[in-house]
C-alpha cells in the first residue's frame, strides 16, 4: 500500500494487541499511499488503540452472560446465535468481539451436538444465527453437518448467516458452497457487513448475485465509524449502491464500546443529526435503522 515507513513501526507494535489480518483482495480496494483511506482505517492498527477509557470494556454487548451452552448465545426471543468459529477473513479494528474468549466459547464441530440439543429442547427458537468469528471461515465439509443437523429440528424456520467473507474474499462464494445453500430447506438470510461504498466492487456485485438466484434474502449492517463513514454523502452512496446490488440496508450500529476502539466513536448528537439528514436524502426503505446494542436488553435499541 506504499505507506510511509515511520507509520509502520507503531502499527506493528499495536498489532500485538489484536493481530493485523486482511485479504489481498480487500487490500486492492484501498488507495495507495493514503493513510486516511476509509477501508485502510478499518483494518490498520493505530496507536489510538492503546487509549484506556472506563466506558470501553472487553465485552460491551454482554455476550458472555448470555452463553447457555458452549458456542450458544441465547440473548433474544425466538433466536439463538451460534459462535461457529473464532476465525475471520479480516480483523476489523472496531470488532466488538476482539477480546472474546473463542477458545472457551466456540461451538466447534465436536461441540455442535450439545448446541443442537439445546436448540432442539427449546421450541420457542425458530431462527438460528450463524456467527463467529465468521461462519464462512469454516470449510464446507464442516458446515454441511451443521446445516444437516439444524434442518432436522422441526421448529426451526430460518437460518441467518452473519458474514463479511463475501465482501473481503468474494471467491468464497464458490460452487460447492452455493450447492450447500441450495440444498438447505430452511429459509436463509445473509447479513453482510459493509461500511463504505468503496467496498462494493463490480466483482463483489457479480458474485453476490448468485445468492439472489437462490432466493436468499440479502441484508447489510454497518457500523458508524469516525473517519470511515461519518459523512452524509458516504452514507447516501452506501445505501444506493447496496440497493443497486439487491442488498437492503438493515442496521447502522452506533459503535459498541469495546476496549481499543474509542477513536472510532461518533458522538451521539452528531450521529443523530447525520441520520436525520439521511432521512431527508433517501426513500424510507433505503435508510438503515440506527441502533445500539445494550447489554442485558431483549432487543436492539432504536436510536
Amino acid at each position: 500500500l506504499q505507506l510511509a515507513d515511520h507509520d509502520l513501526s507503531a502499527m506493528q507494535a499495536t498489532s500485538k494487541l489484536f493481530p493485523l489480518r486482511v485479504p489481498e483482495y480487500f487490500c486492492d480496494l484501498i488507495a495507495k499511499n493514503n493513510i486516511h483511506d476509509p477501508l485502510l482505517r478499518q483494518i490498520l492498527p493505530l496507536d489510538a488503540e492503546h487509549i484506556q477509557q472506563a466506558a470501553f470494556i472487553t465485552d460491551p454487548t454482554g455476550d458472555l452472560k448470555t452463553s447457555v451452552e458452549k458456542g450458544v448465545l441465547h440473548k433474544y426471543n425466538r433466536r439463538a446465535l451460534l459462535i461457529t468459529t473464532g476465525a475471520c477473513a479480516v480483523n476489523c479494528r472496531y470488532c466488538f468481539r476482539r477480546h472474546f474468549p473463542y477458545q472457551d466459547e466456540t461451538a466447534s464441530t465436536q461441540k455442535w451436538l450439545n448446541a443442537l440439543d439445546y436448540i432442539q429442547k427449546n421450541p420457542t427458537i425458530d431462527e438460528v444465527i450463524l456467527s463467529g468469528g465468521d461462519p464462512l471461515a469454516l470449510p464446507d465439509r464442516h458446515l454441511k453437518p451443521l446445516l444437516d443437523g439444524l434442518q432436522k429440528i422441526p421448529h426451526l424456520r430460518r437460518i441467518r448467516w452473519h458474514t463479511r467473507f463475501p465482501v473481503v474474499i468474494p471467491d468464497r462464494l464458490d460452487g460447492t458452497f452455493l450447492d450447500l445453500l441450495a440444498n438447505c430447506d430452511l429459509a436463509q438470510i445473509m447479513v453482510l457487513h459493509i461500511n463504505h461504498p468503496q467496498e462494493i466492487s463490480p466483482y463483489f456485485i457479480e458474485k453476490i448475485q448468485q445468492l439472489k438466484k437462490l432466493n436468499i434474502t440479502l441484508l447489510n449492517q454497518s457500523v458508524l465509524l469516525k473517519g470511515v463513514n461519518d459523512d452524509l454523502e458516504v452514507l447516501t452512496q452506501l445505501s444506493l449502491k447496496l440497493f443497486d446490488a439487491h442488498i437492503l440496508p438493515y442496521y447502522l450500529h452506533q459503535l459498541d464500546q469495546v476496549q481499543g476502539a474509542s477513536h472510532f466513536l461518533v458522538e451521539l448528537d452528531v450521529a443523530k443529526k447525520l441520520i436525520a439528514d439521511l432521512k431527508n436524502q433517501l426513500s424510507g426503505y433505503l435508510v438503515p435503522r440506527f441502533v445500539q446494542e445494550i447489554a442485558g436488553q431483549q432487543a436492539k435499541f432504536w436510536l
